[in-house]
């Protein structure tokens, strides 16, 4: 699979798509309604992506752009295939991905206005980004909604500290720093061990899902109608207790059996706790269907984009 997300005019993005897949979706474009492939990284990066537009009867049109506004590129090829090849080589981060091509800057025309410092004070400026860094820390956004969070979090009754532009100045300078942060973590992480301990359990009839709601009341309301027919019970755990796993305090699991019985909920209890030893998580768990599971020791280390 390509660390990519791909988007074309059908709207809905497609993940971690396979060279395959990507080389269909490009050599497929032509139609007035099927007519571009965009291709960004994961995690997305700003201003960073690449993509190819065609219509029938005219070249496909080639661009990549690595940043800033003097770093967007075009190229005009006479066919799909070496699309292709530059696309999927820029998937794979390979060196010289583009060499050979007959690269021309594109001019977007006069540079926008300088976006101008949000005027905040020291504490207000330090609260905003300590509340977006626990976000990025817990690792379940993406650059969007951390911008919308940024514009929002601050807002009062004497009004928006932040315009749009701001929240996604600060947004993104955060995202990147936590980028560059991870790509120094090695191997498997605790929260993909966890992925894989909830995708067997979820094979095994039980609803499992992450960061799930915003509490406790609202998860035990929403989690029956979050899985497939016939799950025999669930386990979950909601924002807050992914902020409480992300500032190294451990995680706590919620769990039952959807016939509300006791021994369910205690057969349920044990599933979890078996998936996630399978995966090298320890737990700690009494046994008793009243009690939370929690995981622990943990380091959270959910890379973004997951």
């Amino acid at each position: 699979m390509l660390a990519i997300t791909v988007m074309t005019n059908e709207g809905e993005p497609l993940s971690r798509p396979s060279a395959d897949e990507l080389a269909g979706l490009v050599r497929r474009i032509g139609a007035e309604d099927d007519g571009f492939v965009v291709v960004e990284r994961i995690p997305d990066l700003p201003d960073v992506y690449i993509q190819v537009c065609h219509t029938d009867g005219e070249d496909y049109t080639l661009e990549h752009r690595d940043g800033s506004a003097d770093r967007h590129f075009e190229v005009r090829l006479d066919g799909p295939e070496p699309a292709v090849e530059a696309m999927t080589a820029w998937a794979r981060g390979e060196a010289g991905w583009g060499d050979g091509l007959d690269w021309h800057p594109v001019d977007l025309g006069p540079e926008p206005e300088p976006v101008p410092e949000p005027e905040l004070d020291a504490e207000e400026r330090q609260e905003l980004e300590e509340r977006l860094r626990l976000t990025l820390a817990c690792g379940y956004t993406d650059r969007a909604r951390l911008a919308e969070e940024a514009e929002e979090y601050l807002v009062s009754d004497d009004g928006r500290p932040l315009s749009p532009a701001q929240a996604e100045r600060l947004a993104d300078r955060l995202w990147l720093e936590r980028v560059g942060e991870q790509t120094g973590w090695l191997g498997e992480t605790d929260p993909e061990r966890l992925t894989r301990a909830f995708a067997a359990l979820e094979a095994d009839g039980i609803t499992a899902r992450e960061d799930f709601t915003c509490c406790r009341s609202c998860g035990q309301a929403e989690i029956g109608g979050a899985g497939a027919p016939g799950a025999r019970g669930f386990v979950y755990f909601h924002s807050q207790c992914t902020e409480s796993a992300a500032t190294g305090h451990g995680l706590t699991l919620l769990y039952g059996g959807f016939d509300g019985s006791t021994a369910t909920t205690t057969a349920v209890g044990h599933e979890v706790v078996a998936a996630l030893t399978a995966v090298g998580l320890p737990t700690v768990w009494n046994g008793d269907p009243s009690h939370a599971i929690e995981v622990r020791p943990l380091l959270w280390r959910r890379r973004l984009g997951s």
